[in-house]
């Protein structure tokens, strides 16, 4: 069609030239004519007409030449090409509009994408400035003075101890309605019913055979058989003479495990030893943070971290190899703790266990399982779930200050029969204590209160 057009334009435009051609021709002639005699008149006008009826001629074969060329070029289109026609553009504008969907997707997808990167972004920036505020709470509280373990334990004692103090202070002569008032005091503390269990069966046993004549003499009971129940064989580490002692340390979010590595380290440093950190909750950004500056900045020691979800066991390895190249005393590795109810969590502390003894064999030497005092008698139902689970050498209670129901180490020892190696009991890194079950004991069932 565009090809037709051209020609019939080129047509027209010819037309017009020859025309305007033949009049000019026409009008110089007139006046070459009206300067000559009249007698050449005839023969100029004749030869006028001859010269305009050649231009005649040869537009008129313009005009058809042009008219044949439209013919050959452009035949007429059949009403069913036509419908092709129509068809193919209907297709392509479909296409196209397909396309411009599609491209809108695509644009909407990055845009969500994009979405998604800033806000992650965003919380591993909130992550790391807790750890940074962590770290700085953690440097002002190193300036106040440690607790004893009488002020480290004074909620405790205002627990279950404490109702039972109550208790004898109303009644001084034992008799049924005392036991009965002591065995619902005991049993609804956290020490958990088997312990208190326990000891009602000791206290009735000897009071039958009149060895309770006072309240006095309740009071030396439970304190004797808190002892029995705290004082587990607890051993010093044996340290391998081929390659570092390895701890692993386990245990719910939440509890304090990352600070009491933290801790842990700094004891072991002040005590001689070179440590290494390994950062195996490699799930949550904010305690890798946190333990890095523990390592840089307050313990100052080596520190091994993977990428974000990066596979704990192999952090874990490869920290064991570094510390053992490198001669270092301890390698405490921080593990996982989204949820102690899940089992992929606990598959997930098997293998590192396995990994432990490739990477160096024997280990880890010890593994430890904190729980806060705080959550009371589900502190104690998380061991058993750990301890069905997989076998821990020690057990570690954080925030013994912070709660009355501190009474619950009574009946994780008496349940789990695993030693409390350390309690917290304070923010400063002195305030992680070395347990030892007679000064508990005689801090727990103070006197003077």
């Amino acid at each position: 069609m565009s090809n037709t057009a051209g020609i019939i334009v080129f047509t027209v435009a010819l037309a017009t030239f020859i025309f305007f051609l033949y009049r000019y021709i026409v009008v110089v002639k007139k006046k070459q004519l009206e300067e000559k005699p009249d007698s050449d008149v005839e023969k100029q006008e004749t030869q006028i007409e001859a010269e305009a009826e050649e231009i005649s001629e040869a537009s008129e074969e313009e005009k058809i030449t042009a008219t044949e060329k439209t013919d050959e070029s452009e035949p007429e289109k059949t009403e069913a090409e036509i419908e092709g026609e129509k068809a193919e553009v209907e297709k392509a504008e479909e296409v196209a509009e397909k396309a411009e969907v599609k491209k809108a997707e695509v644009e909407k997808a990055e845009d969500v994408a994009e979405k998604a990167e800033v806000e992650k972004a965003e919380d591993v920036e909130v992550e790391k400035a807790e750890a940074e505020i962590e770290a700085e709470k953690a440097k002002k509280e190193e300036k106040k003075t440690p607790k004893t373990l009488k002020e480290g334990l004074k909620k405790t004692r205002k627990g279950f101890i404490s109702r039972i103090g109550k208790l004898f202070s109303f009644k001084k002569e034992i008799d049924e309605d005392i036991l009965e008032e002591l065995e619902e005091v005991l049993f609804t503390s956290d020490i958990g019913p088997q312990t208190a269990n326990k000891l009602m069966d000791i206290i009735k046993d000897k009071l039958s055979r009149k060895e309770l004549g006072s309240n006095k003499a309740i009071w030396q009971t439970l304190r004797e058989v808190s002892l029995d129940i705290l004082d587990i064989e607890n051993k010093p580490f044996a340290y391998p003479e081929d390659g570092p002692f390895v701890i692993l340390v386990v245990g719910v979010n939440g509890v304090g495990k990352t600070t009491t590595i933290g801790k842990m380290a700094l004891r072991l440093k002040n005590e001689g030893k070179s440590v290494l950190l390994a950062a195996g909750d490699t799930f949550r950004a904010a305690a890798i943070e946190q333990l890095e500056v523990w390592a840089r900045d307050r313990v100052q020691c080596e520190f091994v971290r993977g990428k974000e979800k990066a596979d704990p066991s192999s952090v874990i390895f490869d920290a064991i190899k570094k510390a053992k190249k490198e001669n270092i005393d301890v390698v405490i590795a921080d593990t996982a703790g989204r949820l102690h109810t899940k089992v992929n969590l606990m598959e997930e502390l098997k293998k590192i266990r396995r990994t432990c003894n490739k990477a160096s064999e024997g280990a880890p030497h010890e593994t430890f399982l904190v729980l806060d005092a705080t959550n009371g008698q589900n502190a104690l139902h998380q061991a058993d779930i750990f301890k069905k689970a997989m076998d821990f050498s020690g057990i570690i209670i954080t925030k013994m200050d912070g709660t009355a129901k501190g009474g619950v180490i009574l009946g994780i020892c008496d349940k789990m029969k695993v030693p409390v190696k350390y309690i917290g009991i304070g923010e400063q890194v002195e305030d992680l204590r070395v347990f030892d079950a007679e000064d508990f004991v005689v801090a727990l069932y103070d006197e003077e209160e």
